[in-house]
Formats: C-alpha cells, sequence, structure tokens
C-alpha cells in the first residue's frame, strides 16, 4: 500500500458539493501542490481550508480541503478531503490533476479495504459500511449501524476468547503435568464448556438468519397456471402496473420483478410465467424458468384461481415444489368458489383478490407470521447478516458439535484440541483475523468507488 490513491466519493450527478479523497503517505503533498491557499503540510489535523484547485496558473474550483493526518483517520493513513462545487466536469478534472501529479485512481471499496488491512475496522465492520450505504429500510441500517459499533465483533470475541481459555489449559496439562495448581483437564471438565459453547452458536446462528431477512430481504416467487392472476398479484403489490395482465393465458413469458417494503423487510416479489404443458418454445423456456425461481425462492406464494372446479394439476405442480416454503393462495375470492379447500390443507392457505382495495391484506399478514416479521421491531440487531458469515459461525459449531461427539466416544482430551483449533479459524475467518486473498479482493469489488 505504498501508492496514494485519490477517487470522487460523491455520485457523479449535479449537486452543491462534490468530495473526492485521497489516501496515502503523499496524500498532503500531492494535494498541497495543486492547492493555493494554506501550506498544507505546516497545518494542524483536522482542520479545513479555503483556497483554489490550481493547474498552469488556472484557477479551477474554488474549494475547501480538510486534511486528516495519520493515524487518526478511516484508513489510518495520511487523508485529504476536496470539497469542490458540484458538477461532472469540475470535479472531473480536479480528479484528472490529482492523478497527473502523482495520485492513482482506487479501486473499488479500496479506501475501506485499507482501513480493514490497516486494523482500523474488522471485516464484520467493514461489510456493514458496504451494507449501510446500500441499506432500503430502516431496520437495515439499524442492523449495519450496530455492526459498525461492534457490538456482533465482541459476542464473535468472546466465543472466541472461551475458546482459547479451554485450548490453553489443555496445552497446560499436556506440557506441564506436574504443575499442581493447573486444573486438570477431564472430559467431565471440558464437556460442559463445550455444550455451553454450542448452545451460544445455535443461538448466533438462529437470530442471524433474521439478519440475514433484514440486510437481503425475502425473495418471493408468484407461481401458477397461467391466467390465475399471478401479474395482477405483483402489479396490486408494488402499487405499480409492472406486468402486462390480459386474460390470453401464457402472456407472461418471463419473470417480471418489483419490490416492496413489508414492515420494514423487502420483500423481492417475482413474477413468473405460468406454469402448463405448451409445444410453445418460447413459452417453455418461461416455465423453466418458473420451476426454477421456485426451487431459489424463500417464499413460493402458488396463485390458484378460486373459480377453478378442477385443482388436480396444481396438486401436482405443489407436489413438484414441496420443499420450498409454500403459501398457497386462492385469488378472485370475490367471484363463486368452485373449489374444494379440504385437498389444500396440508399448505399455509390464504384467499383474496386483487380487485378490492385490501383484498391482499391477509396474504401480508401470512408472510409476516411466516417470517415473524414482527419480531424484528423490538430486536437488539446483533447478529450476523451475511450468507458467508453464517455459514462460517455453522461451521464453527460443527467443530464443537465434533469435539463433544469424540469426547463422549472416548477420544483423549488432548486431541479434541483439534476440534476446537478449527472452530477458532472459523470464527477468526468472520472478523478477518484469517482471511483468503481472493475473497477480500472479491469483497472490497463490490463496494462503491471512493469508499
Amino acid at each position: 500500500m505504498e501508492k496514494t490513491i485519490c477517487a470522487i466519493s460523491t455520485a457523479p450527478l449535479k449537486g452543491a458539493i462534490s468530495i473526492i479523497r485521497v489516501s496515502g503517505k503523499d496524500a498532503i503533498k500531492i494535494v498541497n501542490s495543486v492547492f493555493s491557499g494554506a501550506d498544507l503540510s505546516k497545518v494542524k489535523s483536522h482542520t479545513i481550508h479555503y483556497g483554489y484547485i490550481s493547474h498552469n496558473n488556472e484557477k479551477i474550483d474554488e474549494v475547501l480541503v480538510t486534511v486528516m493526518k495519520s493515524p487518526r483517520t478511516f484508513t489510518t493513513e495520511d487523508t485529504v478531503e476536496i470539497n469542490t462545487h458540484g458538477g461532472i466536469a469540475p470535479t472531473n478534472k480536479v480528479l484528472e490533476i490529482l492523478l497527473n501529479n502523482g495520485c492513482e485512481l482506487a479501486e473499488p471499496g479500496e479506501f475501506t479495504k485499507r482501513a480493514f488491512l490497516n486494523g482500523r475496522i474488522d471485516l464484520i465492520k467493514a461489510e456493514a459500511i458496504s451494507d449501510l450505504i446500500n441499506s432500503e429500510t430502516e431496520k437495515a441500517r439499524k442492523l449495519a449501524v450496530n455492526q459498525i459499533r461492534g457490538t456482533v465483533t465482541k459476542k464473535i470475541e468472546d466465543l472466541r476468547s472461551s475458546l482459547i481459555s479451554l485450548m490453553a489449559s489443555i496445552e497446560v496439562n499436556i506440557d506441564y503435568p506436574e504443575y499442581d495448581d493447573a486444573e486438570e483437564i477431564t472430559k467431565e471438565v471440558l464437556l460442559p464448556s463445550l455444550k455451553e459453547l454450542n448452545i451460544k452458536l445455535v443461538d448466533l446462528i438462529k437470530e442471524s438468519e433474521n439478519g440475514k431477512i433484514i440486510n437481503q430481504g425475502i425473495n418471493v416467487a408468484i407461481i401458477g397456471a397461467p391466467n390465475v392472476g399471478k401479474s395482477s398479484i405483483l402489479n396490486a403489490l408494488i402499487e405499480e402496473e409492472k406486468a402486462i395482465v390480459t386474460n390470453i393465458p401464457g402472456t407472461t413469458r418471463d419473470i417480471v420483478e418489483g419490490k416492496i417494503s413489508l414492515n420494514g423487510i423487502i420483500l423481492n416479489i417475482i413474477d413468473t410465467a405460468g406454469i402448463r404443458t405448451t409445444t410453445d418454445l418460447v413459452e417453455q423456456i418461461g416455465v423453466e424458468k418458473s420451476l426454477k425461481v421456485s426451487k431459489e425462492a424463500d417464499l413460493v406464494i402458488y396463485v390458484i384461481d378460486n373459480t377453478k372446479e378442477n385443482i388436480n394439476e396444481d396438486i401436482e405442480q405443489l407436489k413438484e415444489i414441496k420443499d420450498s416454503k409454500v403459501l398457497v393462495f386462492v385469488n378472485k375470492d370475490d367471484l363463486e368458489s368452485k373449489i374444494k379447500k379440504e385437498t389444500l390443507k396440508d399448505y399455509h392457505l390464504v384467499t383474496g383478490n386483487t380487485v378490492k382495495e385490501d383484498g391482499l391484506k391477509d396474504l401480508k399478514n401470512k408472510i409476516i407470521e411466516l417470517f415473524n416479521i414482527d419480531y424484528f421491531e423490538n430486536t437488539d440487531y446483533t447478529f450476523l447478516s451475511s450468507a458467508k458469515h453464517i455459514s462460517l459461525a455453522k461451521k464453527a459449531k460443527n467443530s464443537i458439535d465434533n469435539a463433544i461427539n469424540n469426547l463422549n466416544e472416548g477420544i483423549l482430551v488432548d486431541m479434541v484440541s483439534i476440534d476446537l483449533k478449527e472452530s477458532y479459524d472459523y470464527l477468526s475467518e468472520i472478523i478477518g483475523e484469517k482471511y483468503k486473498d481472493d475473497l477480500l479482493d472479491e469483497l472490497f469489488s463490490k463496494f462503491c468507488l471512493g469508499k
């Protein structure tokens, strides 16, 4: 990280101001060389200075320059932020001048990556910064802020501390058996501690599944036969005429997507092509996509027409998607019912319509109930939110499970320390104490430029 980097940190739009961020060992020197105003090499840290960015004796823009000296900066490096007048041309011109005077253009997320590599933040906090920028609801904002504050990291650190203590005690018993003051670590001593750790990990994983919902939302696929009202349901939910609605079966050929916020949780709704046997090649592709989407969704809303007498084909289709969380929605309940609802007793069942203003109220309430969305109102938001972190927590728990099973099967205590070390390493990977360079590059490449 010898190079000094710069990037525009504000959106490339017209506005009151734009901010260009510079970070690295030569940040102050480079900006000072193009700044007409105070000598930035002599000013105090965390001060703001008025002047101009100049190039070839021409004043390019009137600016405010903030100087922040290492280590009390986001990246822990010398950092300068230039506030220019908002606008694409002046901002790009100032950036161009910086690049011509020794800066290199920052990669996406490189400022945050430097903050992580320099020990300013851990990996949970780094990802939370991206989550905060991309948050679409108040709940997602609260979750990201809590992670930035370090409340989640403390949970992981406490678990790691417990594992270190157990591993250290085992090592003392192995290396210094003659040391009388050390407690002998036997199966009877170790098992209660491992079971307590297991419970904490189970709770963390369970809570974190909620965090994943807050952060990423719930993927909802609307599935069913042609002309049962799937597109009308999508349009009614998002309050927008996004999907084409006709009385001609097979109108929807491809997936149509929309979003709504339900009690502060984003529903990513996908309207799919009607599922039926067809000789139309394009429609066949649409049907295949529908089945694929149903397998990947967090929730499948399977729509059945209330006026349809024979739903045997629907029952067969429901069997095909039985591994998914399925909610059967009997649509058009404003018309005379002809279906036998007892044939659907094994499913979560809701009736409604898209004609009345509150025709989908029960459908929304059922989704709230299925995903326990009301629970999020009073939660403390102290849990993991990324699928990768949750996966690592599950691996850490599996290692503890192995340790418990090995002890119960008579494996020597000193051999169990291998499982404990494995669990510790997985937890370390969550906060970035251990990491793989390629995974790190992938993570920060998803950040916006200038962050």
